[in-house]
């Protein structure tokens, strides 16, 4: 691993990301990632955040167009409360703030916690869970389905919503709709290693795969022998579409989990694209990449997302983040 010890991973990360991206202000101490410019007048603010471990989310979606900040937990652990408020009272405006907050235990019990807390200091708040993947119902990290390759569409969409100066009120609808419209289906192809561990965080014998598998390394619906890139986005893309049912177009994101290269990524969405139009789904944008990852995980996620042209059109606002940008 390319790290100097576990203990310091995330606080090394970050000082990285601070030296790499002066538009952003990292607290490396505090442990919280804002827009440099925040708080932007008359600007509803997004927050979120997760364990690390999954990068670029968080951190690597702040900027203009999309969050306005973001708590880094320690790998593969949720952020505390005390983060969160400290990035809301940085970014807030006085239009509000929007939590978006993936559906893992520990996410949302604090969340919850440092929501009370800044509504104490007299923050307004509004929070989106997202829970989008559609492999299991509840999980090891879970009550509920997980939340993974969705969280980019909700950040991006509402983002610009909120770019654009709509109200919280809004801004927090048309998250909870694109959170409604997405789903998300992830395969392992091994698993990944924490800093901690220095090794594998399950069994996952060669020439096997996890169908189903959770950002953390989470068991799916079931283990199979090795299957071809076709195979995979037959049942992958299968399933997603199964329980989304699509009667529009749709946004399809061909998401890395860390350890799979962009030549087997795009090959994969030629798969992708392949069952889409067998199964007559209209395909308004594809975005391929490694977006929410897995540490050093070797597989892939599919998320679709159903749009109308509002949603398209939000998704095509401009964004100036570290890990998506363009327009302007």
């Amino acid at each position: 691993m390319l790290i100097n010890v576990p203990e310091t991973v995330v606080a090394d990360a970050l000082r990285g990301m601070a030296a790499a991206y002066p538009e952003l202000s990292v607290d490396v101490d505090n442990r919280v990632i804002i827009r440099r410019d925040a708080p932007v007048a008359g600007k509803v603010a997004l927050v979120s955040g997760g364990g690390s471990g999954h990068e670029p989310l968080h951190g690597g979606f702040v900027g203009p167009g999309m969050l306005d900040g973001a708590c880094p937990g320690e790998v593969f652990t949720s952020p505390v409360p005390d983060q969160m408020v400290r990035a809301a009272a940085a970014v807030e405006s006085g239009e509000g703030v929007l939590f978006v907050v993936k559906n893992y235990t520990g996410d949302v019990l604090n969340f919850q916690m440092a929501t009370e807390l800044a509504e104490d200091e007299g923050v307004r708040l509004a929070t989106v869970l997202v829970d989008d993947d559609v492999a299991v119902t509840d999980s090891l990290y879970t009550a509920g389905r997980r939340g993974t390759g969705g969280t980019l569409f909700v950040e991006k969409i509402a983002g610009a919503a909120a770019e654009e100066g709509a109200p919280l009120e809004r801004v927090e609808a048309i998250a909870r709709q694109v959170n409604a419209s997405s789903r998300s289906f992830g395969v392992a192809l091994s698993a990944c290693s924490t800093p901690a561990k220095g090794g594998p965080t399950f069994d996952l014998p060669p020439g096997e795969l996890e169908l189903g598998v959770g950002i953390h390394g989470e068991p799916g619906r079931e283990r199979r022998a090795m299957m071809t890139a076709r195979e995979i986005a037959d049942f992958a893309v299968g399933a997603v579409l199964d329980d989304l049912r699509p009667t529009g177009p749709v946004i399809a994101l061909v998401n890395g989990m860390g350890g799979t290269p962009l030549l087997e990524l795009y090959g994969f969405n030629a798969e992708v694209q392949r069952v889409l139009t067998e199964r007559d789904v209209a395909v308004a944008r594809t975005l391929v990449g490694n977006y929410v990852t897995s540490l050093d995980m070797a597989g892939c996620s599919v998320t679709l997302c159903q749009v109308d042209e509002e949603l398209l059109r939000l998704w095509d606002a401009p964004v100036q983040t570290p890990a998506l940008r363009w327009g302007r």
